[in-house]
């Protein structure tokens, strides 16, 4: 906020969802602060308060209709003048939402961010006229810069581009989040640019569909030019890239992926089943050949790659058959990563109509089945990783002992992957610190350091003045 500017307010924040959903609560808390408004921790000093929220399954949208109602409650109690509503479900479920939870102030969807100041200033104001805004998704990807972070300093999601064309028939993202649409390569750079000069030592790249970036825009994939770009950024030491469905593999793409100094060989490729049949149920436009024929590749090109992956199980019509057959292929591909979700039955996608729908045991009973399998994967991956020297980044102190902290390998994504536990008296967050890993404990692992912190690869950091903490909720979806 401008020191200069008149204080209009005071706000609470609550962000549900995924990392691409984080981004636009960072550029809403932004916007609210370059107005006038100053983010406070705790809604009992708050004027308002605003849920960014999930919509994407119903156990999401449960969620997000708790913390609303919990909201809604504190303004009754006199606590809060008004209580804001953006974000997927907001976009999902438009003026029903009002219907179900009468006394929000604003239903904002995912493209009236942007208006979220105005939004602001209308309750403020007693003005109640207006109680929706939806805009269409833009043409053009919106400018994500100019955020107010609430990830660790050394830590950003940076979203390359919104939307998705995929339709895979169990998915309602492109009814919230509209056709995918690129950000503009200088503009992607100039953000990367943004958030070094602001202390971010890992930059996680996310979208919906990572690998299909820049055919809207340029014509044809341009993910690999992208990569390159990024990699010559000042001040970034890793790059971890998320989100990557598995089409538009490009020669070029495994060379860059191989072979840039700060891209971590650690790859997050949703799959969500290998039957064949399955995937043509679920739209998925590849096959069990063209996926193995990818990850064989991507093993080859990237040494001690990381693959991380999701499935779903219990999709309309999936066969005992047809779920053995994925227990089989995980138990051989040996992933080092992987999630497992029953299929969510949403009653606005096409895999709603599909007949053969299964019995929430069974799918919870096939969830279990595929996770025990992995437990052991990943458990003999992290025992293969002991005795291995490798850079670990501190995201803080841990709980459990002095100077004990809470790290990071590369083989670890932020909230959804294990941890790296490393004893020492003089680290601090952010540092960069060259470990040996001497032990493993089920998905985490302990380290002890070989040298002193890396220095930051930019000799004079900006300066950044840490905000109020809100209370956060962050979901991977």
């Amino acid at each position: 906020m401008n020191p200069n500017s008149e204080i209009k307010g005071t706000f609470s924040f609550v962000s549900l969802g995924c990392p691409k959903n984080l981004v636009d609560s960072e550029r809403m808390l932004g916007l609210l602060a370059q107005d006038g408004y100053v983010l406070v921790p705790d809604t009992k000093k708050a004027d308002l308060v605003i849920i960014n929220t999930c919509g994407f399954i119903d156990a999401a949208r449960q969620e997000s209709l708790t913390v609303i109602r919990e909201m809604l409650d504190r303004k009754r109690a006199g606590e809060l003048k008004g209580v804001v509503v953006a974000g997927c479900l907001a976009e999902r479920q438009k003026e029903m939402l009002l219907e179900e939870v009468p006394d929000v102030d604003q239903v904002v969807g995912v493209f009236g961010r942007e208006e979220i100041a105005s939004v602001a200033d209308r309750i403020m104001g007693d003005l109640h006229d207006q109680r929706t805004i939806f805009r269409p998704a833009p043409i053009q990807a919106q400018d994500d810069r100019a955020r107010m972070r609430i990830t660790p300093r050394h830590l950003a999601y940076l979203k390359v581009s919104e939307g998705c064309d995929r339709l895979c028939t169990f998915c309602a993202i492109p009814y919230m989040r509209g056709k995918h649409v690129t950000k503009p390569i200088e503009t992607v750079v100039a953000e990367a640019r943004e958030l070094a000069a602001d202390g971010v030592r890992e930059l996680n790249l996310v979208a919906q569909d990572m690998t299909y970036y820049g055919v809207d825009l340029y014509g044809r994939p341009r993910l690999a030019e992208l990569l390159r770009e990024l990699n010559q950024v000042e001040g970034i030491d890793w790059i971890r890239v998320l989100y990557n469905y598995p089409n538009y593999f490009t020669d070029e793409l495994y060379e860059v992926l191989g072979s840039s100094e700060k891209i971590l060989p650690y790859l997050d490729m949703p799959l969500q089943h290998i039957n064949d049949r399955m995937l043509r149920m679920m739209n998925r436009r590849h096959t069990r050949a063209e996926t193995e024929t990818i990850i064989s590749r991507l093993r080859a090109s990237i040494p001690n790659l990381v693959l991380r992956t999701t499935f779903i199980v219990g999709f309309p019509g999936e066969t005992e058959a047809e779920f053995n057959e994925l227990r089989e292929y995980i138990e051989a591909t040996r992933f080092e990563r992987l999630g497992v979700f029953p299929y969510s039955f949403e009653p606005d996608t096409p895999a709603a109509k599909i007949p053969g729908h299964i019995a929430d045991e069974v799918k919870s009973a096939r969830r279990d089945q595929i996770m025990a399998a992995q437990q052991t994967i990943a458990f003999a991956y992290n025992q293969g990783m002991v005795g291995r020297k490798l850079d670990v980044l501190i995201d803080g102190p841990s709980p459990e002992g002095k100077d004990l902290w809470i790290g990071r390998t590369y083989a670890d994504a932020p909230d959804v992957d294990g941890l790296t536990f490393v004893r020492s008296p003089s680290i601090e967050p952010g540092d960069l610190v060259a470990c040996e890993i001497v032990a493993a404990e089920g998905y985490d692992l302990i380290a002890r350091t070989e040298a002193a912190p890396r220095p930051r690869r930019r000799a004079r950091p900006k300066p950044r003045k840490k905000p109020a903490t809100s209370s956060l909720t962050i979901l991977n979806n």
